[in-house]
């Protein structure tokens, strides 16, 4: 078989230079391209630090398998996967949903998996990406030394996370929406605001934190309090965080890091004596169904999270059809008032 001519080694970010090839990750880490095929498996046995010449040799030439040349190499998978933090609660499945909708009718399979801060988890997200044609990781499920690592390998895609080097992006717009809400809490006359949410718990409740600050900072009223720590973002969370914040009866309102947590503080206003939005306003995030049933009526922020997971397939299926062009997408959220807030109903 003869070797293509594939031009000189070197990056191919320029607009008339051509797709960096395996053949020239194998000359610059001075291996041959089956030692290449091995060292980017996570099951292969491989040298550790030829592995790591291989992986170097990757990322300066931003190059990973296409799928066309996995097709000749018998190693395509006709499979997509997305690595969630978690799944449970309205918020993820929307996600995947989103996710799945783009995949449907483009002859692959989606693998769903949830690393839940399992131990194990980086070492099963390793050995997922070598069975795979591309991959979506959501928020901080996966270490950032091993994204690095893996945006040399397959085509990926960061969900709800701040980007890297590189790597494309899809995230919601939260730090701006977020001085939104808590200055629409101040025009009521509200003055005692607690945050009820974990910021080192996800990238997204952090910007929310980051705009609840900057909009106390820019009103010049002086924060009572730091965040209410929850273990999960889940209503049982939200109740207990909404008995903790309540035991101080000059709280006049509370911001939910998302919907879930905010029917939590709802059922620990009622145990406690405190009407909603009457002497307590309380609002959301992210504006699940549960929002327009509660009594009363959520204020929220909207974010797409159908949307999130089915840009981040689209912008996936583009680098497995040869796009090299690394970028970050912001989408759009929407503040939206009910009667929680103390707005009319």
């Amino acid at each position: 078989m003869t070797k293509p001519d594939n031009g000189a080694v070197g990056r191919a970010d320029g607009p008339q230079r051509r797709r960096p090839t395996v053949y020239q990750v194998a000359e610059l880490a001075g291996v041959s391209i089956a030692t290449v095929s091995r060292a980017l498996r996570a099951d292969e046995p491989v040298a550790p630090e030829t592995r790591q010449r291989v992986l170097a040799a990757a990322r300066a030439l931003n190059w990973w398998p296409s799928r066309a040349a996995q097709t000749l190499a018998g190693e395509a998978h006709d499979a997509v996967a997305i690595i969630m933090p978690d799944l449970a609660g309205p918020y993820y499945a929307q996600v995947v949903a989103g996710f799945e909708s783009e995949v449907v009718g483009r002859d692959s399979v989606v693998m769903v998996m949830a690393t839940h801060g399992r131990a194990a988890s980086e070492r099963l997200v390793r050995d997922l990406a070598s069975r795979i044609d591309g991959l979506v990781v959501m928020g901080e499920s996966v270490p950032e030394p091993t994204l690095r690592e893996m945006a040399a390998q397959v085509p990926l895609v960061l969900l709800a996370r701040p980007a890297l080097p590189d790597v494309t992006t899809v995230v919601c717009e939260n730090v701006q929406a977020a001085e939104t809400l808590t200055r629409h809490l101040f025009d009521h006359g509200r003055r005692r605001l607690r945050f009820v949410g974990d910021p080192e718990g996800t990238p997204d409740v952090r910007e929310r934190w980051t705009g609840f600050v900057r909009a106390h900072t820019d009103a010049g009223v002086p924060l009572v309090a730091g965040p209410v720590d929850c273990e999960r973002l889940e209503a049982e969370s939200g109740y207990r965080a909404g008995l903790e914040v309540l035991r101080d009866p000059e709280v006049d309102a509370v911001f939910c890091a998302n919907d879930e947590l905010a029917s939590g503080v709802y059922r620990a206003a009622a145990e406690v004596g405190r009407t909603v939005p009457g002497d307590l306003a309380v609002t959301g995030w992210d504006d699940v169904t549960l929002a327009a049933h509660l009594s009363p009526r959520l204020t929220t922020v909207r974010q797409p999270m159908r949307e999130l997971g089915a840009a981040a397939a689209r912008l996936l299926f583009e680098q497995t059809g040869g796009a090299r062009t690394p970028r970050t997408v912001q989408l759009d959220t929407e503040v939206v008032i009910r009667a929680s807030c103390g707005c009319p109903g």
